[in-house]
């Protein structure tokens, strides 16, 4: 039996992980500054990875840099939301659309074993759960080998865009949809109807981007 290593991963990666895991829990809101000290004694490191730590997450706009301040957790601005999932939306529909196969075998079997744990998270209410899982999700559904490369820019972009699934904490409400919404689109997909599930993939990352609009203004005040 074959065994399963780890990827390695770095000083950088450990803080990297613990600053991004603090902003997934709330315990880092938005424009909270990151203290590299803090940081380097959570994790039992020196300051010298948790420093490529941060310039990485400020690449990937988890954090910005403020001057005279350093580096800060990133605010969900209703405009970077917008655009955020308007190209989630197309790319992931498209991939559907390139991948233009039923959903069978082990590929099936991962989709469903996800979407279990899903609703497991959906039924504990674990935000942080279910926000990994999504990504897994729609990574199965979208790596296929007809849409490798829509697959490789869709990788680049969560990467740069992660930090919104934490939005899921804003809109806790949308967790049993998002899932209602992974259930239909493999439907779709298992039953051959390439078109439908495009079209509901489409759709899913829209109600997403309203959801999310809608819970950034509510909590400015200005909705």
């Amino acid at each position: 039996m074959a065994v399963t290593r780890s990827p390695f991963r770095t000083k950088a990666d450990l803080a990297a992980e613990h600053i991004k895991h603090l902003i997934m829990t709330g315990e880092a809101a938005p424009g909270t500054k990151i203290i590299t000290r803090v940081v380097a004694e959570a994790v039992g490191i020196s300051e010298t990875p948790v420093r490529e730590a941060i310039k990485q997450l400020c690449s990937e706009e988890w954090l910005v840099e403020r001057p005279h301040v350093g580096a800060v957790v990133a605010e969900l601005t209703v405009d970077n939301v917008r655009e955020l999932y308007s190209v989630r939306a197309a790319l992931t529909a498209l991939a559907l659309e390139l991948g233009g196969e039923p959903l069978t075998g082990e590929r099936l079997a991962a989709v469903d074993e996800v979407l279990a744990q899903c609703e497991v998270a959906v039924r504990d209410g674990d935000v942080a759960a279910f926000a990994g899982l999504n990504r897994r999700f729609h990574s199965l559904l979208c790596d296929t080998e007809h849409s490798k490369m829509t697959h490789r820019m869709l990788q680049t972009l969560w990467a740069r865009t992660e930090t919104a699934q934490r939005g899921f904490r804003l809109v806790p409400w949308r967790l049993p949809e998002s899932h209602a919404e992974h259930v239909a689109i493999r439907n779709a997909l298992v039953d051959g109807d390439i078109a439908l599930a495009s079209e509901l993939q489409h759709a899913h990352e829209m109600a997403a981007m309203k959801a999310l609009i809608d819970g950034i203004r509510e909590t400015d005040g200005n909705g």
